[in-house]
């Protein structure tokens, strides 16, 4: 099936899900208008995501729509701030289609309906290259109180949310690099790195409890090492205390978890005399909360890994990184 004109696919795929946001002005004219409600303010972030990196070329277009939004819903989620709206700029490869884009719409829809936001506004050209994809979210916070990577004190618990793992497993199985998995850990691995789960209800309800927080993107220990920079404190975390699914636990090194990327859960910093409103944030917004280490004074900002007797552990990669 060919594909329709930029203004066409816009009229046909992308208008619709304008609809419930009025500022949008139905995709009509050259900007969008935004109406932050009193007393808080905005929170903007960016993400892009390229065909053979950030999915494969193969994936269906329905996983490649909730991955592109899910990651940016994370990064606000990070900062505490409820979901607003987002543009999209799309970069069109030859081998889309109108059906392809019937099912990444749809795909957005979705997630729309889920998340509570709405499409204000974007660009879509042509590209020789492979499919990219880049949307800017908006969301917003009570005004001052957004979390951040810098507050993180000595003494301080470091918390994750869910399990850790399971995407980079994930992708090794469609790679063709983890081989012999049953069907039901392939569909629970495979799922968590197509559709990662931002914790929109969780970020928010951190704010006031957390002293530092950010999303799992890079992997586990280079993630928590962007807060021991900023927040110029080191870490040490108990391997045997990370979260782990079942299907991570029967088919991954410990090593390998840990510095896997694409997790997209939550890893935050809490007073311990937190632990009880850690708990509760958590139970209100469903999702399990793992107490995985603490926060120590040190100059080398560094993160250390422990078995159960207190040895070190060595990691080796870090975590992801594109440079």
């Amino acid at each position: 099936m060919t594909r329709p004109g930029e203004f066409e696919v816009i009229r046909r795929h992308f208008a619709p899900l304008a609809q419930s946001f009025p500022g949008a002005l139905n995709l009509t004219d050259d900007a969008a208008v935004l109406d932050v409600p009193e007393g808080r303010e905005l929170v903007v972030t960016s993400d892009a995501l390229v065909s053979g990196v950030h999915f494969l070329a193969d994936d269906p277009p329905a996983d490649i729509a909730a991955k592109a939004l899910r990651v940016n819903l994370s990064d606000l989620a990070s900062m505490g701030a409820q979901p607003l709206a987002y543009t999209l700029a799309a970069a069109l490869s030859d081998v889309i289609d109108d059906e392809w884009l019937r099912a990444f719409a749809e795909g957005l829809g979705r997630d729309q309906v889920e998340f509570g936001i709405g499409l204000i506004g974007g660009d879509t050209v042509a590209t020789p290259g492979p499919l990219t994809l880049s949307i800017c979210a908006f969301g917003s916070v009570p005004k001052g109180r957004a979390l951040r990577r810098s507050g993180a004190n000595p003494g301080d618990l470091v918390f994750v949310s869910g399990t850790i793992g399971d995407a980079t497993l994930g992708l090794a199985a469609l790679t063709g690099d983890l081989k012999g998995l049953d069907e039901a850990d392939r569909n629970v691995l495979v799922g968590r790195y197509r559709r990662p789960t931002p914790r929109s209800v969780l970020g928010p309800g951190l704010i006031g409890i957390a002293t530092a927080a950010i999303d799992i993107s890079d992997g586990l220990v280079a993630d928590l090492g962007h807060i021991c920079e900023v927040s110029e404190v080191e870490a040490v975390v108990e391997a045997s205390r990370v979260p782990l699914s079942a299907a991570a636990r029967k088919n991954g090194a410990i090593e390998q978890l840990l510095s896997g990327g694409d997790d997209y859960e939550l890893l935050f910093c809490a007073p311990a005399s937190a632990r009880e409103d850690v708990r509760r944030a958590g139970a209100i917004a469903g999702v399990e909360i793992s107490e995985i280490g603490r926060i120590c004074a040190g100059s080398e900002r560094t993160v250390s890994i422990i078995d159960k007797k207190g040895r070190p552990l060595e990691i080796g990669d870090a975590g992801f990184t594109h440079f």
